[in-house]
């Protein structure tokens, strides 16, 4: 089979302190790919820099600069965010390769890997997954919340593969058909399996991250988890409509209990039940219209249709040094 050109894409944001390594470790394993004959020498390694207010830009251009015809670079002109960052390099390269693989820049995704996904492809897979074997390094809260969210969007519809992060490879025919999605909100561990090719799935074992700090910490962990269950799921809509019929039946019930009360002169005057209903009611009333300010927000989002994020600069070998 002729060796596919491969293309790496790895967004980055304030990865001063494991970009070296992260090079280096990428570099190496493409050199081997190349001497056995199993990707393509026009294969690249594609840095997006989302907006980083460290020297990460800085460390992409000097790693061009050494190895032009191994490292690429992409700037973004503000921080996009990680899955806009994510799809601006794909995009930006689908029409140069064959193969993508994307992959975050702190090595906690294993680069040995990388050799299977393309094996899996040769066998004839347009979409491979890197999915965790195992969560044995993860905090117990950690690994409670993960598999907790990978249910949750499950139970609401959502089709997400179990621990996978964004660690795939996805051939060129899948981009230019994820390219087909429009979307604003962004979520693409959902938007992927939409697309219904032939996948399949490399294991591998999580490392910790190899230098700086995560970019996920518990607030956007769960805004990001947010994010994916109203991007791909009207449920939360539907929960407020039963929340509703059990209002009523609740409603309805106390009432009938009101009266048969006082038929009976067993009413006692209470302020703490009368505190604790409106309490209740107040605070489901809220949390429904938060779900749906949600969902109207997203629409909001959609219908002004501004880009999801502008390319500042982009450095390539083929175009001389930047674009």
């Amino acid at each position: 089979m002729e060796q596919p050109i491969l293309y790496m894409i790895i967004p980055c944001y304030n990865e001063q302190d494991v970009l070296p390594e992260t090079a280096k470790q990428l570099g190496a394993c493409y050199t081997d790919l190349i001497r056995r004959s199993r990707i393509s020498p026009a294969s690249r390694i594609v840095f997006v820099n989302d907006g980083s207010k460290d020297k990460t830009w800085e460390i992409i251009c000097r790693l061009h600069r050494q190895d032009p015809a191994l490292f690429s670079g992409i700037s973004l002109a503000h921080n996009a965010g990680h899955q806009n960052a994510l799809l601006a390099g794909l995009m930006t390269v689908k029409e140069r390769c064959d193969i993508t693989i994307s992959m975050d820049a702190d090595l906690q995704d294993d680069v040995n890997a990388i050799e299977k996904m393309v094996l899996e492809y040769q066998k004839g897979s347009e979409i491979v997954y890197g999915v965790r074997s195992e969560r044995k390094k993860d905090s117990f809260f950690k690994k409670a919340t993960a598999e907790g969210f990978y249910k949750l969007m499950q139970n609401m519809g959502t089709e997400v593969v179990y621990n996978h992060a964004d660690f795939r490879l996805m051939s060129q025919r899948a981009l230019r058909e994820l390219a087909e999605f429009r979307e604003v909100n962004l979520f693409l561990r959902g938007l992927v399996p939409l697309l219904g090719f032939q996948t399949s799935c490399v294991y591998y074992e999580r490392q910790e991250r190899f230098a700086g700090t995560s970019k996920y910490p518990l607030g956007k962990m769960l805004s990001f988890a947010m994010e994916g269950i109203t991007s791909f799921s009207v449920k939360p809509l539907k929960i407020i409509i039963i929340l509703g019929f059990l209002m009523v039946a609740v409603s309805i019930a106390m009432l009938i209990w009101a009266i048969v009360s006082k038929l009976f002169s067993t009413t006692v005057p209470g302020w703490s039940s009368t505190v604790c209903s409106i309490w209740l009611i107040g605070g489901m009333q809220l949390l429904c219209l938060g779900v749906i300010g949600e969902y109207v927000g997203k629409i909001y989002a959609e219908v002004k249709q501004r880009p999801r994020y502008i390319i500042a600069e982009f450095l390539d070998q083929s175009e001389g040094s930047a674009s």
